[in-house]
């Protein structure tokens, strides 16, 4: 055997080794796995992200290493997540990019304060700001308001976890109770968890949904309604404590151009009245809350 053919079958033997071991080939494992998941061809890929399909079918197989400018093409042109694209630079081998700085961060600060001005334009209606989980990291005086109203209190200044609002408005013992179109509102929240776990793959948020799914009365589909009741043109969130009944719809923003995956996860969630008697009860309770500080000082 010359040297050239030991060359050859060494290549050959070094290729296979690659295919049948993706432990050898963790970033093209990676990247099959999002294009399949993504329902994407490697030629319309390869055209997105600006290579030819064979350069990628290399990629993919580990017979060609790509640059570390080629790993985040692909990565937007998969539309991933912050942390997917960082797995996905690391699984190539190089150092992920993409911080998930502390909400309370320095590097945050100027993101914070464009959080707090938006709740605190929202008021006298409640504004939370939630993670993907549902987690509630930051609230303004309208929604801890309500959600006092209803039970659930928000400590200030402590350690403690924040709470999960869909673990709240799911749970029998807990929000679920005050809510009046409650199996509608719950269909429509697991929905919309299940769309977002399609799109964006996170076993954290399926281990939620999957113990949320386990509580006692989860609907399992929309109850039935009259023939010919209209359809309202928002869902809305109708609450209802000590013969109080309020009504909203939201309205969720988002950061536009993230590059940091805390701020890509966060979700600002604005409640509007749906009707007036809502409308007037929260000023009503604005105007209560301010009298109660004043006399409290």
């Amino acid at each position: 055997m010359t040297p050239d053919d030991r060359r050859t079958v060494s290549k050959v033997g070094t290729d296979m080794t690659q295919r049948s071991n993706p432990r050898k080939n963790p970033f093209g494992q990676l990247l099959r796995h999002w294009r399949q998941a993504r329902g994407i061809s490697q030629l319309n890929l390869a055209l997105d992200a600006g290579l030819s399909a064979r350069h990628l079918s290399f990629i993919e197989t580990g017979r060609a290493r790509p640059s570390r400018e080629m790993v985040l093409r692909l990565g937007e042109a998969l539309d991933l997540p912050l942390r997917e694209r960082n797995e996905l630079l690391i699984g190539a081998g190089f150092a992920a990019v993409f911080p998930a700085s502390s909400l309370h961060s320095v590097p945050l600060a100027h993101a914070r304060k464009a959080l707090t001005f938006m709740l605190t334009q929202q008021e006298p209606y409640p504004a939370l700001v939630v993670n993907r989980a549902w987690d509630m990291l930051m609230a303004n005086e309208a929604a801890q308001r309500l959600l006092a109203l209803l039970g659930l209190r928000v400590q200030k200044g402590t350690a403690s976890e924040p709470p999960n609002l869909l673990r709240a408005l799911l749970h029998p013992d807990r929000l679920r109770r005050h809510v009046v179109n409650w199996e509608v509102v719950a269909l429509s929240m697991i929905a919309s968890m299940r769309r977002e776990l399609i799109a964006y793959p996170d076993a954290a948020i399926g281990r939620l949904l999957a113990a949320v799914m386990e509580y006692p009365g989860i609907p399992r589909e929309c109850p039935a309604e009259g023939g010919n009741a209209a359809m309202p043109p928002l869902l809305p969130l109708t609450l209802e404590k000590d013969g109080l009944r309020l009504s909203w719809f939201t309205i969720i923003t988002t950061f536009g151009t993230p590059q940091d995956i805390t701020l890509q996860d966060l979700r600002v969630e604005c409640f509007f009245p749906a009707d007036d008697a809502t409308d007037a009860a929260c000023w009503r309770l604005a105007r209560q809350s301010d009298a109660s500080s004043s006399a409290a000082e």
